[in-house]
């Protein structure tokens, strides 16, 4: 009898072991909160200007446009897929109304490239059909390092102004998130490396708020004067200008500068994926 009470205790042990489900630990972890926010879209969601994930596609999900490509693909992102660029390659896109009205702005951008080598690279560019450098114009010096990164920043407001930051490190061979603000309060232009400022400023006659003229379309990949054709007629392409070869994901255009904070809050939502 003793025998069979063990074989019973036995089956009716391995009958409820076999019920239960495999502990996930992940199941009872706390939902991510990083400044009371779960997810990238959720930060300054109401002054979302202009949004492209890259994610296979090269909508603005803001507007819903489309864009145009010439040699580019798709690659592995930050998040999904990346916009994958290439020599002589590059995207164009219609800016919606939000983008060509911006008084404000923030750009935020992943890259992962390795350092120029054959002439400037652009980052992003709201071209203007007749100046040479765009409305606003973001690229990568030739010659930068990751020890000396040296970031070009052009903003049209009653011609061209500049904004030069230099010794930027750690921009190249691995995902980085770039940020670049103007605020027409105060005139100031701010830069941001993985959610950290690296660098604020003002520009000599860059105050109040902006007012593009003569917008064309969005450039990704290169300065608004290396596509075929060229963007503007101040200009056609130029010998110490070249091409992205790396990637560029989660391009985010805010209708205001973002604070310190929130850059920071997206960097690190985005960096986890959400």
């Amino acid at each position: 009898m003793r025998t069979k009470y063990f074989l019973l205790m036995a089956a009716v042990t391995l009958g409820l072991s076999s019920c239960q489900k495999e502990f996930d630990p992940s199941s009872y972890a706390p939902a991510l909160n990083i400044g009371g926010y779960n997810s990238a879209k959720q930060v300054a969601a109401a002054n979302l200007a202009a949004y492209w994930a890259f994610d296979g596609s090269l909508i603005d999900s803001v507007s819903n446009g489309g864009g145009t490509n010439t040699g580019t693909s798709f690659g592995t992102g930050i998040k999904g897929k990346s916009l994958q660029g290439a020599a002589n390659s590059y995207v164009l896109s219609v800016p919606s109304a939000k983008v060509t009205g911006l008084t404000s702005f923030t750009l935020t951008e992943w890259i992962n490239t390795p350092p120029p080598s054959n002439g400037i690279v652009g980052l992003f560019s709201l071209s203007n059909k007749s100046e040479f450098w765009g409305n606003i114009e973001v690229f990568v010096e030739n010659g930068s390092t990751n020890e000396n990164g040296k970031l070009r920043i052009h903003i049209n407001k009653g011609g061209d102004k500049t904004y030069a930051a230099d010794n930027v490190l750690n921009l190249f061979g691995k995902w980085t998130q770039l940020a670049i603000s103007y605020d027409a309060t105060s005139g100031s232009v701010k830069v941001y490396v993985n959610g950290s400022r690296v660098s604020a400023g003002t520009v000599t006659g860059l105050t109040g708020p902006l007012a593009f003229t003569n917008s064309g379309n969005l450039v990704f990949g290169t300065v608004q004067f290396q596509t075929n054709p060229s963007q503007t007629t101040s200009t056609g392409k130029q010998d110490w200008a070249s091409f992205l070869t790396g990637q560029i994901d989660e391009v985010r255009l805010y209708n205001k500068a973002l604070s310190d904070e929130e850059v920071g809050y997206l960097s690190k939502l985005e960096a986890r994926g959400k």
